[in-house]
């Protein structure tokens, strides 16, 4: 059940058979000069709604902004605050808690691992505050590495390259606009720079010339059952 799609009877009538929601984070964040700003909310939000049409599921709508460091100079990216995240997250879940819903999974397309940590934290806060609710938080990325790894030609592959061109364009070819280039970015290690693009010129952490259709639709429903997988073990989760 997508939320943005339905009445408030069609939700009334969903809590008989689900208590359960997907929560879709994602980023306004530069993808190279191939793929859409919208990437990382493109491949959570796609993912749950797949999930819904096989499982009895709320699907919230996404959140399209995130924390973004490492890209914060190049065109495009529009980041937000850990405090603004954290605060849009335990807001969204105490109303949906007010609704009725008790399991929740926060489901990020965005891997950076300020904002990973961020929700982490969130959520910690608030399985404290809510003691009868079960809450995940998922990264959409690292289930599409882990799960796809047997097809995955690039080593370390990561931000707009072989996996995420391959995802969308299987999810979204009218958005792929070319082809981008193998690049990885070249931080010094352990220096905080100002100019992070000096070091990372094009966006690009992989290889996107290895990404295929084929690839992206296998990885996709390869990442839909996992999170399938994932739901049914926390909606039996219980730590008595």
């Amino acid at each position: 059940m997508i939320l943005e799609e339905i009445t408030m009877g069609e939700f009334e009538d969903g809590l008989k058979n689900t208590r359960t929601v997907l929560l879709p984070f994602g980023s306004v964040e530069e993808h190279g000069y191939h793929l859409p700003l919208s990437t990382d909310t493109i491949q959570a939000y796609e993912v749950g709604k797949a999930a819904s049409r096989l499982i009895p599921l709320f699907v919230a709508p996404p959140v399209h902004y995130g924390c973004c460091r490492s890209t914060s100079n190049h065109p495009g990216t529009i980041s937000i605050s850990t405090v603004t995240l954290q605060s849009l997250l335990k807001d969204i879940v105490r109303s949906l808690y007010n609704h009725g819903i008790r399991v929740f999974i926060i489901l990020t397309g965005h891997a950076g691992g300020t904002h990973k940590m961020a929700l982490i934290n969130a959520g910690e806060e608030l399985i404290v505050e809510f003691p009868d609710i079960n809450l995940a938080v998922l990264t959409e990325y690292d289930l599409a590495y882990k799960e796809g790894k047997e097809m995955i030609e690039t080593v370390g592959d990561s931000h707009a390259g072989e996996i995420e061109t391959s995802r969308i364009m299987y999810l979204y070819p009218n958005l792929v606009k070319g082809v981008g280039e193998r690049e990885f970015p070249d931080f010094p290690p352990g220096i905080l720079v100002r100019n992070k693009r000096k070091y990372w010129k094009n966006g690009v952490w992989g290889d996107p010339t290895k990404a295929t259709l084929e690839k992206g639709r296998q990885i996709n429903d390869l990442v839909v059952r996992k999170l399938i997988e994932y739901i049914e073990m926390l909606e039996k989760f219980s730590e008595a």
